[in-house]
């Protein structure tokens, strides 16, 4: 029989009474936490908010006032009056739709050579890491550096593409910058040469992640090198291709500096982008309201891109 626990036994009341410091003593390590967290997040949201948010909040501001580029600036708030302008500006849609053939178009051949280049990289060839330095040459060039070298290619007088040409019995005085057939495709050549390497390196690590196995299981069940890539390789691919393709088509979409370089929209606008559109409305004919207001437009439309690139990586990890 157990000894009666008596009432007044100090030891026995303190088991009995709550903690009552562990609440106070987790709060105070929660608030610390916290502090902690911000203090770690504060260094890269602070070049954030200042490079990026700041900038866009005063653009946006800009949009709805009169705007320009002077020495001592005075304008005035003019509402929707340039988002009104912009809707019956024609050449800036125009530019939109270069724009958009040029975006699909550099995205959908940087995607199928990338393709090419990582199936044979991941094919066991021969003095394998010197032909992945050499793939990755055109992403570590500047934007301006390839544009020159591009313009020396398509030179007309002293080109070796048209020297090419010319000793194979074609036309050799094709100024391929310059003429209003050839100036938008040559210009897409160069991006998809810049951009093929980025793409390659991500399929390539794709590729690399698919087991053996499973080309082996298709190989023995007589599937030919086509039908494993359709059956086996295209599939396994299929979230990366989906990643990098949006990601590509919103980075070609907001392309500048490469066309600015080669063409700076020309000739006769047949290589005008939109961003360059944007640039030179703003710099050259100095209206930064009405140009802001060409910017708004570009972030919503590069917002709607995103919010399509998001819901489909959602829906590819719900998949899979």
């Amino acid at each position: 029989m157990s000894a009666p626990t008596l009432a007044g036994d100090p030891h026995a009341a303190a088991a009995r009474r709550p903690d009552r410091g562990t609440p106070r003593r987790t709060g105070g390590m929660a608030r610390a936490k916290r502090r902690e967290a911000i203090a770690l997040v504060m260094p890269s949201l602070l070049p954030i908010l200042v490079l990026s948010v700041a900038p866009l909040v005063m653009g946006v501001a800009l949009a709805f006032t009169d705007a320009r580029l002077v020495r001592h600036p005075d304008y005035q708030f003019v509402g929707v009056d340039n988002f009104v302008r912009l809707a019956d500006n024609s050449f800036f849609w125009d530019s939109f739709r270069i724009g958009m053939i040029w975006a699909v178009s550099v995205t959908l051949l940087q995607l199928v050579a990338a393709m090419g280049l990582a199936l044979l990289l991941n094919s066991g060839l021969r003095l394998q890491g010197l032909t992945r330095v050499l793939a990755l040459i055109p992403w570590a060039m500047p934007p301006v550096v390839v544009a020159i070298m591009w313009q020396m290619i398509y030179s007309p007088n002293a080109g070796p593409l048209n020297a090419f040409l010319g000793a194979l019995g074609l036309p050799d005085d094709i100024n391929w910058l310059a003429d209003f057939s050839t100036a938008l495709p040559a210009v897409i050549v160069v991006g998809v040469w810049v951009g093929m390497p980025q793409t390659t390196v991500t399929l390539l690590a794709g590729l690399q992640q698919i087991p053996d196995e499973l080309h082996e299981a298709a190989a023995m069940d007589g599937a030919g090198a086509w039908r494993r890539f359709t059956a086996v390789t295209l599939p396994s691919l299929r979230p990366i291709i989906t990643s990098i393709t949006s990601l590509n088509f919103i980075w070609n979409f907001n392309s500048f500096s490469l066309v600015y370089v080669l063409t700076e929209g020309g000739p006769g606008g047949r290589t005008m982008l939109p961003m360059l559109f944007t640039y030179l409305e703003a710099f050259k004919n100095r209206n930064i309201g009405y140009a802001a207001a060409m910017g708004v437009v570009l972030v919503v439309v590069v917002v709607l891109l995103l919010a399509i690139y998001l819901r489909s990586q959602f829906r590819s990890e719900k998949e899979s």
